[in-house]
């Protein structure tokens, strides 16, 4: 399969969960993805500050292909933006709205998840083209709560909620109206790549998995 724009938001709509690999060596973060492919997961975000996260990025892509979706995280320019995109990365993320991020993704026809926080940021970054809208850091504002009150007026964006998101509250936020949630930490253990227990990563992926799939099943009912 051929990555294109719509099948790069219909895949991570369809997961659900976008694991965030931010470790501390390149060695690690390749490990992490392992794991969370292991998991079940085939959705993956590295964020540049993995040291070599380019490097690594291309070897995610030389080793999976097209079976992982890979995104680029923590991404802050436009010539950020478009070294990512030429390493493999299929959408972008960013952790504040930034118009010619949007621009250069758009160019290179990949999607882009700019992050923002206030009604007035999400609707500027909707309207500036992002595919969807990252809500961080979402945690402190409200939570699930939060995204809740959002769908109500703009029900036409897709919120990714990200910050704080864990095993616990990820159903609600799929319950509240998430496009999907994006998880650092509380899925992707820097402690557990470093001890060289990644199995407890695939677990994670499992659980997490697991925790969306039941939410939008209760939603059916």
């Amino acid at each position: 399969m051929s990555w294109n724009r719509e099948k790069v938001l219909s895949r991570l709509r369809e997961v659900g969960v976008v694991p965030i690999v931010r470790v501390s060596n390149p060695d690690d973060a390749f490990k992490a993805v392992e794991a969370v492919v292991a998991g079940g997961v085939p959705v993956v975000e590295i964020t540049m500050g993995v040291p070599n996260a380019l490097r690594v990025m291309e070897h995610v892509v030389e080793h999976f292909g097209e079976s992982v979706l890979l995104g680029a995280g923590t991404v802050l320019d436009s010539e950020t933006c478009r070294a990512a995109l030429l390493a493999g990365a299929e959408f972008i993320v960013t952790p504040s709205l930034d118009v010619k991020v949007i621009e250069t993704s758009r160019r290179y026809s990949k999607a882009c998840i700019p992050g923002a926080l206030t009604p007035t940021e999400i609707v500027a970054a909707w309207q500036s083209g992002a595919d969807m809208v990252k809500v961080f850091p979402c945690a402190p504002v409200g939570g699930p709560q939060y995204i809740k009150s959002l769908r109500g007026p703009l029900p036409q964006i897709d919120f990714v909620p990200t910050g704080g998101v864990d095993l616990e509250t990820a159903p609600d936020y799929i319950r509240a109206g998430a496009a999907a949630v994006a998880v650092g930490g509380e899925l992707v253990s820097g402690k557990a790549v470093r001890e060289g227990n990644t199995e407890v990563i695939t677990a994670n992926a499992r659980r997490f998995l697991e925790a969306v799939r039941s939410a939008r099943e209760s939603l059916k009912k």
